[in-house]
């Protein structure tokens, strides 16, 4: 379970809610404690309900791109609220944006921990079940971003879809040239990924930034992988949704 300091009061539990896995972990104004993952298919109130009460929690605060799991933590938390990111939440950062209702609560969070992290104008790349790429201007607006298939997701598919390629567990590739067909597989998606980093990048900097240097952060599960040998890449920050949720707790106190 998310660790937790006897000597710290714990006022947050701060939920990110994404298809495949949730990630959870207890957090005061100033810190933000250490962090579990489970199965997003595995989440029950009963498992939030104890966990709200072993934390001590005054507020639960969550970015959901899952609506159907909502209610859970509204039923497990009773009395003690239970807030949910999205366009009206105060984030430290604007919203340029058409549609803003329909923007992901974990990209919203992204969005406020990049800026209040790192500064602005900025790019945060995260890598989950698809990696998305998400611009906050010199401004300090979110102005939108990029989303495309996840590593994870292209691996899978060619391993579902063929009968020959084998599933991977991916690492840095010793060569661009595979010896083997998990090594040629191996080369496509890691090497294949960075270009594909690197391009929507570079579009996105001669769009929206014209003279401005961005910084651009990445975060995710394939982040420190993929940002290893890419210096377009100028920090890896793990937990930076959640971050961005315990920011905008205290935002919005």
């Amino acid at each position: 379970m998310p660790g937790r300091s006897p000597n710290e009061k714990r006022r947050y539990l701060l939920v990110d809610v994404s298809n495949s896995f949730t990630k959870l972990a207890f957090a005061s104004r100033e810190k933000l404690g250490a962090t579990e993952r489970i199965a997003t298919a595995h989440l029950s109130a009963a498992g939030i309900r104890k966990l709200i009460r072993k934390g001590a929690v005054e507020e639960v605060i969550v970015s959901s791109v899952v609506p159907k799991k909502n209610a859970l933590f509204r039923r497990a938390a009773g009395k003690i609220p239970v807030a949910f990111v999205s366009a009206k939440s105060e984030l430290g950062v604007g919203v340029d944006y058409p549609k803003p209702a329909s923007i992901g609560a974990d990209r919203l969070a992204n969005a406020a921990a990049v800026a209040a992290l790192y500064g602005c104008p900025a790019v945060v790349v995260d890598f989950g079940t698809a990696v998305t790429f998400d611009v906050v201007s010199a401004k300090r607006c979110y102005i939108g971003g990029v989303i495309a298939p996840g590593l994870d997701a292209m691996t899978t598919y060619l391993y579902k879809r063929t009968a020959l390629l084998p599933r991977l567990s991916l690492t840095e590739p010793r060569r661009a040239v595979g010896r083997s067909t998990k090594g040629a597989m191996m080369s496509g998606a890691v090497f294949g990924y960075r270009g594909l980093v690197k391009e929507i990048l570079a579009k996105i900097s001669a769009e929206a930034f014209g003279r401005h240097k961005a910084r651009v952060v990445a975060t995710g599960g394939y982040a420190r992988l993929i940002a290893a040998r890419m210096p377009e890449i100028d920090a890896v920050q793990a937990d930076l949704t959640l971050q961005g949720l315990r920011i905008i707790g205290n935002l919005n106190r």
